[in-house]
């Protein structure tokens, strides 16, 4: 029997648990670990992980539900199991690379993938360019950390956009400006890539009075079929990170699909009520099919560019 390992805070959460059933379903045993729960241990030739006291062994693959306040940690132990020769749904240099908005930018911008336009300036006396770059007032502004909405601004004018600047360096934290994009309508598309092909897609719309489209938000989804220029997109954005699986947020512009980020453990509960998919199946599916494959070099993914 397979035995797999979903690194998860809470087995209680929706898609922890769907996995956990989807793995069942499929003759193959899931254990829910808690990344904060483990204990590293490196000595020479014998990477390990303590779990409550007992060394893990036996596992064939791994898929990591890492949550975003605890990324360093959840991170190093995902790459013990890389280092123990066990395949990783998403190895753990692409996931850094998706945690970090503006690497994941740049890197989308490399390979030519649609973004709106995006300005990252740290001095004040800067946002006025940056703000101009862009394409002027209204912007939207985004913190380098946020999720599910948060953090995200919009700015209908340059002083607006002092002030979050100056509160949020204040605080520490560092912003980016993004073009507003009207035609939107206050939508996006949520598409769900797993290996080589989107498995589940779904339109978000914002609720009144709100231009962000997150579920978390009050957003209503549905349904949807990608026409190919979203689909190529998608996939392509899952890929330049080197991710093999992915929740790629798309918005509609004049210029074709833009994309707004990759979420590397896209939550499944919004998607697979909205389609009907089994999401988590498919993802299960493509775990059971590599995990008697020869492990990956757990330095990088093949398929990002460097950097």
């Amino acid at each position: 029997m397979p035995k797999l390992a979903i690194l998860s805070r809470n087995p209680k959460l929706y898609s922890t648990s769907r996995l956990v059933e989807a793995a069942g379903a499929r003759g193959a045993e899931a254990l829910v670990i808690d990344p904060l729960h483990c204990v590293v241990n490196l000595s020479k030739k014998l990477p390990e992980i303590d779990y409550h006291g007992r060394i893990v062994k036996d596992v064939d693959g791994v898929i990591p539900r890492i949550g975003a306040s605890i990324t360093f940690y959840g991170l190093a132990v995902l790459r013990q199991f890389e280092m123990m020769g066990v395949f990783a749904a998403n190895e753990s240099q692409a996931v850094a690379r998706s945690r970090d908005k503006l690497r994941s930018l740049q890197l989308f911008s490399r390979r030519d993938i649609g973004i709106p336009r995006t300005a990252f300036a740290r001095r004040r006396e800067d946002l006025r360019d940056a703000i101009e770059r862009v394409g002027g007032t209204p912007v939207v502004l985004k913190l380098l950390e946020g999720t599910q909405g948060v953090g995200v601004i919009l700015a209908e004018s340059v002083s607006t956009a002092e002030s979050v600047l100056d509160a949020m360096h204040s605080l520490k934290q560092n912003i980016l400006i993004q073009a507003f994009i009207k035609e939107s309508a206050g939508q996006d598309i949520r598409a769900i890539v797993v290996g080589d092909r989107v498995v589940a897609a779904m339109r978000r719309r914002a609720a009144a009075g709100e231009f962000r489209s997150n579920v978390h938000r009050g957003g209503s989804t549905e349904a949807v079929e990608l026409e190919p220029a979203y689909e190529a997109t998608a996939l392509d954005a899952v890929h330049s990170l080197g991710l093999s699986i992915g929740g790629v947020d798309l918005m509609p512009s004049n210029d074709g699909p833009m994309v707004l980020e990759v979420n590397s453990s896209p939550g499944l509960k919004g998607i697979e009520a909205a389609t009907g998919r089994d999401v988590a199946g498919a993802m299960i599916d493509f775990v059971l099919e590599h995990i008697d494959r020869p492990p990956r070099d757990a330095g990088g993914a093949g398929k990002a560019p460097r950097g």
